[in-house]
């Protein structure tokens, strides 16, 4: 095994299709990462029990709710917890997560209308690692974060 750093990052991020589209979000700068860390890619919403594809969710007040009107916020509870669990377990520092996202969200989160619009705010995984001592970053923090 390496002696890298292990750093958290959304399956989404490095090309795995995870989101609710059945799409993912390729950030082409994970081959600078790898350069440098180790990443260990994890899809709370999926871990969570969570289909691919699966009908868009958003928080609304201290739930997760779909756009069916049905409460997923036990999933992503679950999903949360074991992505804690993998941070404490490899003895991760550092979370980068898809923002905007109602799991991952580092700074903004949907505002719960699914109108498109997007408020300050954070997904349940990324806030529950921030409140266990985890820093996360967003995928667009990513170029900065590689530079310090």
């Amino acid at each position: 095994m390496s002696g890298m750093e292990k750093i958290l990052i959304s399956a989404c991020l490095i090309g795995d299709k995870t989101r609710y589209d059945g799409k993912s979000n390729y950030n082409p700068l994970v081959k600078e990462l790898l350069e440098k860390y180790e990443l260990v890619p994890f899809c709370s919403e999926v871990e969570g029990g969570l289909p691919v594809p699966r009908k868009p969710s958003e928080i609304v007040n201290d739930k997760v709710i779909n756009i069916d009107g049905k409460d997923v916020t036990r999933n992503y509870l679950k999903g949360a917890e074991l992505a804690l669990n993998i941070c404490k377990y490899l003895h991760i520092k550092v979370a980068i997560l898809k923002d905007g996202s109602p799991a991952c969200g580092a700074h903004q989160i949907h505002d719960g209308k699914f109108s498109g619009k997007k408020i300050k705010g954070m997904g349940i995984t990324a806030s529950l690692l921030t409140k266990n001592g985890i820093k996360v970053i967003s995928e667009d923090e990513i170029a900065e974060f590689l530079n310090n």
